[in-house]
């Protein structure tokens, strides 16, 4: 049945930076073992004054560019060249270095502390930042680190157990354990694994183990000065400090609040939201053992149930298919067979007439009314989960407008070899990732007021 629902617009604005990530930290009853943090994220366009337009185009490009990454990695097929991409059409194959995350926490590294900037990657595990001397490294706003400056900078050697749970690693020196760590396209950090005391929240964490990198390449690490993996593996840094849980409430595109980030024993939810919250299991793919995968079991667009074959979304014996829940995504990306039907469904209820949405980046779009879009009758779009779990969306979670052009588009894609929750569907709803119970959780939440 659809809804009657006032679209809330992305509109032209200047997104201003807040003042500097505040932070609050708990810890339990057995000294130094800390039990929570709170840590303040900015989207990554947080700095740009861009206007409504140019920050729908840039998320749905980097939303592209990071699909194409995540489904090289799963599938194990190399990304085409631009001009074979181009000649093929195929948009999910573009190789262009960008995408790795939406979203920015600061930290500080070494003693004397050097604070940086770094993506927050739900997809990854490694955490890194650039070091002196550079082979190769890309510019940043701050400082690159300086090992030989910091007193609680220590080396891993090879024998140590973070060093076996790297993908790849090299053992020059019995003493250094050297890295290389790909993102699925050329995008590559390589440099020696350390550890040393980060500060995050005013806390000293000592002893975290990350990558010192001295060559570093990929335009969209630009974002920040490297990357803190928040993945299911041993070198995350959920992993490495011993915390069941950890929990993120993104806020609007368009509004100029921080998200915040809560990991350890302050990852609940919200107790405005208690009696909404919804939870479904968090599935392993041993092919991936980074990612949060979870089961799409169904899909309602309005009046329209669309049951799908189990298969349709569910991981598959060589590793591919499957979802996964992500923050540095922004576009929602299905699987063809389940996109197809949504589209189906959603164009046939839809009361206006087909637009071109090429020039944001999405494929199916609306002509608005010129009296506004207000009274626009737009579908329910509901995500249903096993164990009962359902995501009820919002419309402004998956509509927007370009009032440039007056095309309302859906923010949902098809793809082949992975399904994405992105995050522009996370907007207002708190997510707490379990992974000691192995279980999501989610409700909406006012994520400013959080």
């Amino acid at each position: 049945m659809e809804a009657q629902i006032r679209l809330l617009l992305l509109v032209a604005m200047a997104v201003v930076a807040g003042c500097a990530t505040g932070g609050l930290a708990a810890r339990s009853s057995q000294p130094g073992r800390l039990e929570g943090l709170r840590v303040a994220l900015t989207h990554v366009d947080a700095h740009g004054n861009y206007t409504k337009l140019q920050l729908v185009r840039r998320a749905a490009r980097r939303s592209r560019h990071r699909m194409s990454r995540l489904v090289a990695r799963t599938t194990g097929v190399p990304m085409m060249s631009s001009k074979a991409a181009a000649a093929a059409g195929a948009d999910l194959q573009v190789p262009v270095h960008a995408g790795n995350g939406e979203f920015l926490m600061d930290l500080s590294i070494g003693t004397p502390a050097v604070p940086y900037a770094a993506i927050i990657d739900t997809g990854s595990d490694l955490v890194w930042t650039q070091c002196k001397p550079c082979v190769e490294c890309f510019n940043q706003s701050t400082p690159v680190f300086d090992p030989s400056s910091s007193s609680t900078y220590s080396a891993l050697p090879c024998s140590s157990s973070f060093c076996a749970d790297l993908p790849t690693s090299k053992c020059t020196t019995a003493t250094k354990c050297g890295y290389t760590y790909t993102y699925g396209d050329s995008s590559s950090t390589q440099g020696v694994l350390a550890a040393e005391t980060f500060t995050l929240a005013k806390e000293k964490l000592p002893g975290v183990a990350f990558g010192c990198g001295d060559t570093n390449e990929g335009e969209g690490f630009t974002q920040g000065a490297g990357l803190v993996g928040l993945g299911r593996g041993p070198l995350s840094l959920v992993s490495q400090l011993g915390l069941d849980k950890f929990s993120y409430c993104l806020t609007s595109l368009d509004d100029t609040s921080k998200s915040p980030l809560l990991l350890g024993s302050l990852a609940a939810i919200s107790k405005t939201a208690a009696s909404s919250v919804q939870t479904t299991p968090l599935v392993k793919n041993p092919s991936q053992p980074s990612f949060y995968y979870v089961n799409l079991k169904g899909l309602t667009v309005g009046s329209t149930h669309i049951t799908l074959p189990s298969s349709a979304f569910s991981v598959q014996a060589d590793g591919t298919g499957g979802v996964i829940v992500d923050s540095g995504t922004s576009i929602t990306y299905l699987e063809l067979q389940g996109y197809r039907a949504l589209k189906k469904a959603f164009a046939a209820q839809m009361k206006l007439p087909a637009a071109d949405g090429s020039g944001i980046g999405l494929d199916l779009c609306f002509a608005a009314p010129a009296s506004g879009v207000d009274q626009v009758e737009v579908p329910k779009l509901v995500l249903h989960f096993d164990g009962g779990a359902d995501l009820d969306l919002p419309a402004e979670n998956y509509m927007v407008l370009d009032s440039g052009s007056g095309a309302l588009c859906l923010t949902v894609m098809g793809s082949r070899g992975l399904s994405i929750i992105g995050n522009f569907q996370q907007q207002n709803i708190q997510f707490v990732y379990d992974v000691g119970g192995d279980t999501l959780s989610f409700a909406p939440v006012e994520c400013a007021k959080l």
